[in-house]
Formats: C-alpha cells, structure tokens, sequence
C-alpha cells in the first residue's frame, strides 16, 4: 500500500543522526518510522551523510516514509566552532521541512541538542501538534563539564531547553538519575518515560571460544571519555611491563592520540572508525570492555556503548567515581569493576586483572534480563508505547 504524503503528516522524526551510518539509534528510529508508515504519514528529518535515498533502495527499507534528507557538513570528530555551525544549518532545515510537512505529532531528540528542540517546539506550539521530546543528553550542562561555555550563552541554552522541556507533551529519557535532572531543572509537570537506549546487533557474531586477555573500547572518543587519563595509564602499564593488550575502535577528537598510542606499543590496536559488525565482534573478541566517562556528565548522559558491552559477554572496567549513575549500573548488575578515575588506580586495576587478583567469572554471567531491556525490539515498543498515546489523543 502507498500512502500519500500530501496534507498534514501525522508524525514527524527529527534525528540528525540516521541510518545507516548510525547504526544503534538510527536503525530503531528507522524501524519505528516503518512501522508506524504502515497507517500513518510518516515523515524523517536528518542529515545525509552517505546518500540516504540510494542506501534505502537497496536495502529495500523505508517503505512509505518521507524522508527530509539535509546536508551534513561535520561529524563526531569535526571542531567545536564547525558542529554549532552545522547544528544551527540542521536548526534552519528542520524548520524547513517542518512548515512544509506540518505534521501533528513531532518526535526530536537531543542530536543536535536545545536549538532543534527548541525549534520543534515552536512549531507544535504554532500548529497545535504533539511533542515528544527525547533526552538522550541533557544540554547544555553536558557540554559545559569538558569545554567553558560564556555563562551568559549557558543561560540562554538553558532557558530555551526548559522551555521546550515545560511545553513537552511528553519527555523521555535514559536514567531515573537524568529523569530527576530534568525536573529539577525545568520544573516541567509532562510525564517523563525512562527508556534503555538499545545495543548494537549481535545477531552474526561469533562468540570465541577463548576470549583475548585484554580490553576493547568501542565508541566515541571524544571530550567526555577520559581517552587522555587512558592513555596515561596505559603508558605506564606497559612500560611498566605489562602484557594486556587493548583495542580500540571509533572516532573523535582524540583518535589522532590513540593512533600515535598505537604506533608506539604492539600491545594497543587502533581501528579506527569500524562497521557495527565488526565493533561488536571486537567486543566480544576480549576478555574485558573500558567504559570511561566524566563524573560530571553523568548527571545529564549516560554512554551509548554501555549496551552493547552487556550483549557482548565481556566484563566491564567502569572508570568513574564510585558514586555515579554509570558506576551505580556496573555494579548492580554485577557487570565488572569501577576504578577511581586516578591513573594509579587504573594501572593497579589493569595489573591485578593481569595477574588473576580480580576474578572475571565473577562478571561474565547470566545477562538475559538486562539483555531484554536493551535489545532493539524493546526500544522500539517503549516507544510506541509512549508516542502513540500522543498520536491518537
């Protein structure tokens, strides 16, 4: 059946991130869209990062939905000053294709974060339309713990995010922790929904019969992971005399240093920016999973690659203060250690890992319940749970 998309949409997603270069995130967002296309006009804004249309006919997906495909002119690893001007071009393009779909319920999340929102709330205030605001970062607090944002400039960002958390028909986000955050912070009286953000697929790949001694990084390597303090301990790990090996893999502002950090020792892999098949196979490929993070941020982020840490069977060496949502998380489920966010601490964990003092087996056991809460499916029917109520009203 073909659905005509002239008139009023009935629901919009606006994600500057999408598939297929996204591949956790962008892929369930493609999936709610295809699902939902089957009774409603459906419509996508986003940016184009590897011509979307061509990729969509091949893989034969989107099937009925409208997609509004902006240009991209940074990524991850670009410049602060080139990803606030490629966020207030994405800002000007969604308003765009806004007024030019006019849809009656509006899904937008924090990517990019307060302009976008903010602009999607001006419009379902214009047009009398639904908003479902998806906090997958708080902004601009999240920003502010790792670079100096002018306070006058903080204030404004942050006036305009509670704005459009206060005018929300609904908010969803990743922790109770951030759930609070956003109450305090805004004094918004809409529901707020805790969701898991979903792991990458697992589904072709090959658990190892024995696993590499050592640790993988898969994700982001920019302001907020430690990458830095990383880096140090590891030096003195292995200079020390160390025989762990460590592999990492994704990119950011720090890729540059990790490459050089592999350059000089045999132990460390950088990969660079790698497949979601081949990232999920390097974590199952090691014994254990760094899971760096600011303990700032924590109150208003919590770390994608958390997700597929689980799926991937690895135990997980949490850098963080013991205090936080992230170290919380790891030690409720009895994932694996946290480590102070000190580079002695993290050469002493590394080499009593080494030498047996702390016992994996303790932390690679039965995950099938917390797997369910973060596979794919799951996400995708949170959400319709939550965004149909909205819809249908």
């Amino acid at each position: 059946m073909t659905i005509s998309h002239s008139g009023r949409r009935d629901f919009a997603i606006i994600n500057r991130s999408f598939w297929p270069i996204y591949p956790v995130i962008g892929e369930a967002l493609l999936r709610l869209a295809e699902d939902f296309s089957a009774s409603r006009k459906v419509s996508v804004i986003m940016q184009d990062h590897a011509d979307i249309r061509s990729k969509l006919s091949a893989e034969n997906r989107g099937k009925n939905v409208e997609f509004f495909p902006g240009k991209a002119w940074s990524s991850s690893g670009s410049g602060v000053l080139a990803r606030v001007l490629d966020a207030v071009y994405f800002m000007f393009w969604v308003a765009f294709s806004l007024f030019r779909s006019r849809p009656k319920t509006v899904y937008v999340s924090t990517d990019p974060p307060v302009l976008v929102p903010f602009v999607a709330m001006i419009y379902a205030r214009l047009f009398r339309a639904r908003l479902i605001y998806h906090l997958q970062d708080i902004h601009p607090e999240a920003a502010s713990v790792v670079m100096k944002v002018n306070p006058i400039f903080f204030r404004l960002l942050r006036w305009m995010d509670g704005v459009t958390m206060r005018r929300a028909d609904a908010l969803i986000t990743i922790t109770a922790e951030m759930a609070e955050q956003i109450r305090k912070r805004s004094g918004t009286k809409s529901p707020i929904y805790v969701v898991n953000n979903p792991a990458i697929s697992f589904e072709d790949v090959v658990q190892p019969t024995e696993k590499k001694k050592g640790f993988s990084f898969c994700g982001n390597a920019g302001r907020l992971q430690r990458i830095p303090l990383l880096i140090e301990a590891i030096t003195e790990y292995l200079d020390a005399g160390g025989k762990l090996c460590f592999a990492f893999a994704g990119g950011g502002v720090h890729a540059p240093i990790l490459a050089r950090l592999a350059d000089n020792y045999n132990e460390v892999e950088y990969l660079g920016q790698v497949t979601p098949a081949s990232a999920a196979q390097l974590n199952c490929d090691f014994e254990w999973a760094l899971l760096p993070i600011e303990d700032e941020v924590t109150r208003y982020a919590f770390p994608s690659k958390s997700s597929s840490y689980v799926f991937s069977g690895a135990a997980v060496l949490t850098v963080s203060g013991s205090k936080t949502s992230v170290s919380k998380w790891t030690a409720k489920n009895s994932l694996g250690v946290v480590c102070e966010p000190e580079k002695e601490s993290l050469v002493s964990a590394f080499f009593k890992i080494e030498n047996g003092e702390i016992a994996l087996g303790d932390y690679v056991g039965d995950r099938q319940e917390l797997k369910a809460q973060l596979s794919f499916g799951y996400f995708i029917t949170r959400l319709k749970e939550i965004i149909p109520m909205q819809v249908n009203s």
